[in-house]
């Protein structure tokens, strides 16, 4: 049985490991990243916009944007009604059921659930105003891309990503070290910097690449694939569709 590390937020790993499991895979778990509440100083204007009805579209990244949105809110029924007279996107299917759950209909998901694919599809956006609601670590191509198409373009962030400290990090390394991970899952650039960062700390990096490189690496879209290639890391697997789910899928058709 193939071993893959998964280095998703706590909150993912108990699913995470459930699908790895379900598809014949065993698991070793090191969560690389973790998910916290963030109000900037756009989040007022993000809100007003929305409120008084300005807002052409409004971009959910994630199922945590969503959730972060609304936690913020004294009265979130009447901000959801106004999202219902207006676009929302989402990026993906997590997302889309955020929304669905939370009483929001959803405009619109692009066929490839990614920044890219979603500038792709979006057309006739030439001064619409667009409101996107994210972490502290979006893709810089959404912004970009939409802006590039002119669209006016604000962004708040509402949640942060955060590097957390657990004794789970010394395990893996350690499995990894000995050959005994098969398969090195990556959702995310943060996750893969700082796993890295973990690495080089304990006086390792060098050697760790070396093993992943003769191993099987896995990463959600292309950032997190470019940011591992950066680090010398060839990467195998990356998905169509950027899901954790079918990115175990294209693992097992590969036969990791």
């Amino acid at each position: 049985m193939k071993v893959i590390a998964i280095m998703r937020p706590a909150g993912y790993l108990a699913e995470s490991v459930r699908l790895a499991t379900s598809m014949g895979f065993s698991t070793i778990t090191a969560p690389m990243i973790d998910v916290m509440d963030k109000t900037d100083l756009n989040f007022k204007g993000f809100l007003d916009r929305i409120m008084r009805g300005e807002a052409d579209y409004i971009i959910f990244t994630s199922a945590n944007g969503v959730e972060f949105t609304l936690l913020k809110l004294k009265y979130p029924d009447e901000f959801i009604e106004r999202l219902n007279e207006t676009n929302v996107i989402a990026i993906g299917p997590k997302t889309r059921d955020a929304l669905l759950k939370n009483g929001i209909r959803v405009t619109m998901m692009p066929a490839s659930y990614s920044s890219s694919g979603l500038v792709k599809e979006l057309s006739g956006i030439e001064g619409a105003s667009i409101e996107i609601a994210r972490s502290s670590h979006g893709a810089p191509e959404l912004v970009r891309g939409l802006l590039e198409k002119g669209a006016v373009v604000n962004e708040t962030q509402v949640y942060q990503i955060i590097s957390p400290k657990d004794e789970r990090h010394d395990a893996l390394l350690k499995k990894a070290l000995a050959g005994e991970v098969d398969i090195f899952a990556f959702t995310s650039t943060m996750m893969a910097r700082n796993f890295m960062k973990l690495a080089d700390e304990a006086g390792v990096k060098d050697e760790i690449i070396r093993i992943m490189n003769q191993k099987m690496v896995a990463a959600i879209g292309k950032p997190t694939c470019d940011t591992l290639l950066g680090f010398g890391v060839n990467v195998g697997i990356m998905p169509e569709n950027y899901t954790f789910e079918e990115m175990l899928q294209e693992c097992k058709k590969h036969d990791c």
